[in-house]
């Protein structure tokens, strides 16, 4: 059918119809959640229906228990579902021959109806058995119900999307929609309802990039991929940047494969080498500050795609590592001891303070804790050169450490992964999740106070989330990195 003939088709179903449609396939989708707000002008299901017909739909979705049977087979929300669907059909038919059932003018037309044929369709609300209708000609190619086709969206991709982007594998999605909706799909078919997404992921992660970023935050999370015939424990790496406007945004996620002569993969130099060309290849010229974990071959690879960046240390990551090694008892004392390093005023009073911890009485306990910010020193000590506010902007991976740790309660639920594309299109549907949460979540807070609160809990990384304190940070930034910022 035509594209022009299609777009009849649907007209001559009606707008009240197709809205009913809609309005149920939605419904049925996510029945037991808030329902959409009324359209102005638009008349309401109940009136449109009335209390009589509703009275008897009523009466027929009540179970042997008298309880209310809404989905699943011969369910009454199915009931619906399959008369909208067959009315829709008995339109889309007439506008494909020209004319209506009974009219005198399919006389010697050439083409007429041909009865009906069964067909089960899985949807939102369960398995429904349509009566598709036929032509005599057989060139009728139904649009809403095409041929060959098992299902029905209605809501269902959306939900089944949803499902995996908050960590539940494919069996998992399998069992939930059979337990609940009575709703039967192959694994194949949810395989192929989330790798639809696959293609705007690979055109968000090669999308183009500002050209410079005053501060990169990068790190990663563990995660299990079959790799070479075997299972792999590989990090997963994201990079959050905030752009002149102080604006944060993910700018990407990366995999290493495993070499075949390796057993694991995402620690050398090459591949950090990679992600910073890749970086360079959708735009991106200058990085004035790169914040990591301190991996290594990290700051080499920043340095050959980025000779002038400053690679600062987590501080987080150091007193992690400092820890390690402590026992739990002297966890407390030893971090408020450390905490005089990193807070002091100056590099200077941090040196100090370092000497002071190596000679007391902690750092001959746990003389590994000193040997860490040792290590590390040069790294460590860049965010010195600023004022506190700004020294808390750029110490700490805090801001990418939120996300990764909402993303590891998605994956941890996982096994493990069949390959580096599933592992990327779940932390990108994930990320969106999180998301849409913290729209809502501002959504709520603009409805109570009228003002959208600017913070982690409620701003969007995609769209842009905005940077506390940036003004007085992008001062002190131009004038340690002169020309620089544009």
């Amino acid at each position: 059918m035509s594209t022009t003939r299609g777009r009849t088709a649907l007209a001559a179903v009606g707008q009240d119809q197709r809205d009913d449609a809609s309005a149920l396939l939605g419904a049925a989708a996510h029945h037991g959640g808030e329902t959409s707000p009324q359209r102005d002008g638009e008349t309401p299901l109940r009136d449109l229906l009335g209390d009589h017909v509703l009275d008897l739909l009523l009466e027929r979705s009540r179970d042997g228990a008298g309880g209310l049977r809404l989905t699943g087979e011969g369910s009454m929300l199915g009931g619906l579902v399959k008369a909208v669907l067959e009315r829709a059909l008995e339109a889309e038919l007439s506008a494909h021959l020209g004319y209506g059932k009974h009219d005198p003018a399919g006389h010697g037309s050439g083409n007429s109806r041909n009865g009906r044929i069964g067909k089960t369709v899985q949807t939102g609300v369960g398995p429904v058995r349509l009566a598709v209708p036929r032509d005599r000609a057989g060139t009728f190619e139904p649009m809403l119900v095409p041929k060959r086709a098992g299902r029905v969206s209605g809501g269902l991709d959306d939900m089944i999307i949803s499902l995996y982007a908050h960590g539940m594998s494919v069996r998992d999605i399998q069992h939930h929609l059979r337990q609940i909706y009575e709703v039967e799909l192959s694994h194949e078919a949810i395989s192929n309802i989330t790798d639809a997404v696959l293609e705007e992921v690979r055109t968000w992660q090669a999308r183009p990039l500002e050209t410079v970023y005053p501060v990169v935050f990068l790190d990663a999370i563990v995660v299990k991929v079959r790799d070479n015939h075997s299972v792999q424990a590989k990090p997963a790496y994201l990079a959050i940047g905030i752009d002149a406007d102080g604006d944060k945004h993910v700018l990407g996620i990366w995999l290493a494969k495993t070499p075949l002569d390796a057993a694991t993969a995402g620690e050398s130099a090459r591949f950090w080498t990679s992600v910073m060309n890749d970086l360079k290849d959708r735009g991106v010229r200058d990085i004035l500050i790169a914040c990591t974990d301190g991996l290594n071959g990290f700051e080499d690879a920043i340095h050959a795609a980025f000779p002038h960046t400053t690679v600062q240390a987590c501080v987080v990551h150091l007193i992690r590592n400092a820890l390690r090694p402590v026992a739990r008892r002297d966890r407390a004392t030893l971090a408020a001891e450390l905490k005089k390093i990193y807070t002091a005023p100056t590099e200077q009073a941090a040196f100090d303070a370092l000497a002071d911890f190596t000679a007391s009485a902690w750092g001959q306990k746990y003389p590994q804790a000193a040997r860490v910010f040792e290590t590390a020193w040069d790294r460590f000590i860049p965010f010195f050169a600023f004022s506190p506010a700004v020294r808390k902007l750029l110490y700490t991976t805090n801001s990418i450490e939120s996300l990764n740790y909402q993303l590891r309660k998605v994956t941890k639920a996982r096994g493990h992964f069949p390959g580096d594309d599933a592992v990327v299109k779940l932390l990108w549907l994930a990320i969106i999740n999180i998301e849409d949460k913290r729209a809502r979540e501002r959504a709520v807070t603009k409805e109570k106070t009228g003002k959208i609160k600017n913070s982690a809990s409620t701003a969007r990384l995609i769209e842009g989330q905005r940077t506390i304190g940036w003004r007085e940070a992008l001062i002190e930034l131009d004038i340690a990195y002169p020309g620089r910022i544009k």
